[in-house]
């Protein structure tokens, strides 16, 4: 990207978190790019920070999938970001946070992240799968598949995927800010967080942890991530077990994928 003057480019946070690994030296970082984009997953405040201080540019998040393309966005150059939130929806677009039977919920309240037909960016149908077509749909909203909050402004905080989002103890736990805060110790390179079984709390959470080069992961380690965590977000998101790998599974996209890591925790 400073090889070749980058002005504007398309980063997933799996990247954002790879590229934030490594060393930056003031004269070789990429100075002249304009503007950075990235979705796929959520990025959190540290990636903000990251990319200020070390790309010079705020890093607009923005959401959409393949049925239905872009409909939310931050755009710094308007507004600033609500860190934590994905954006608000893009301009021509309707989306709301609504119930399993497509109503529309108050701010604040979590529900499925939905788009209202028709749309310019919606597909039409799945190839010859009427059925699957008319599950997506709950009245006139497509149900993406996400739960979000949205909150008096317009900005959507997006949960996790429905069947990322972890249930423990009473509370609906998303792996987002878990995530974000471990990697803002300084041991931790990146870091996933699924749910996993358990008698007790129906799930408890895991974290699994690629650590920095030259770091030990061992008990000490463990009980440290536990507190990072536990001090800076409620305490029943901390996660109950950490494991530490050498590297997380991700689509060609970049998005981790937690279904692989919860079956190999299982194993």
């Amino acid at each position: 990207m400073a090889r070749h003057g980058v002005t504007h480019t398309f980063l997933p946070p799996t990247a954002l978190k790879m590229m934030r690994g490594c060393d930056w030296p003031d004269h070789v970082g990429p100075r002249a790019l304009r503007s950075v984009a990235s979705g796929g997953e959520s990025l959190g405040a540290e990636l903000i920070d990251w990319g200020r201080r070390v790309l010079g540019v705020t890093i607009n998040e923005f959401y959409g999938q393949t049925e239905c393309n872009m409909i939310v966005s931050s755009c710094s150059s308007l507004f600033d970001p609500c860190v934590g939130a994905i954006g608000r929806a893009a301009p021509g677009h309707r989306v709301a946070i609504v119930d399993d039977e497509g109503a529309e919920v108050a701010d604040g309240q979590e529900g499925n992240i939905g788009v209202l037909r028709p749309d310019p960016v919606m597909f039409l149908g799945y190839w010859k799968n009427p059925d699957a077509t008319t599950e997506k749909f709950a009245g006139d909203y497509l149900l993406t598949g996400d739960i979000g909050v949205r909150d008096s402004e317009g900005f959507i905080r997006f949960v996790g995927r429905n069947d990322d989002v972890i249930s423990s103890a009473g509370y609906r736990i998303g792996p987002g800010p878990i995530e974000d805060c471990l990697i803002g110790h300084p041991a931790v390179r990146m870091a996933a967080v699924v749910g996993m079984p358990d008698a007790e709390r129906t799930e408890i959470v895991v974290a699994f942890v690629v650590l920095n080069e030259g770091v030990v992961g061992d008990e000490a380690l463990v009980k440290a991530l536990q507190a990072h965590v536990r001090t800076r977000l409620a305490a029943h998101e901390y996660p109950r077990a950490i494991r530490f790998v050498t590297s997380l599974p991700t689509t060609a996209t970049g998005k981790i994928i937690r279904r692989e890591l919860r079956a190999g925790y299982s194993a």
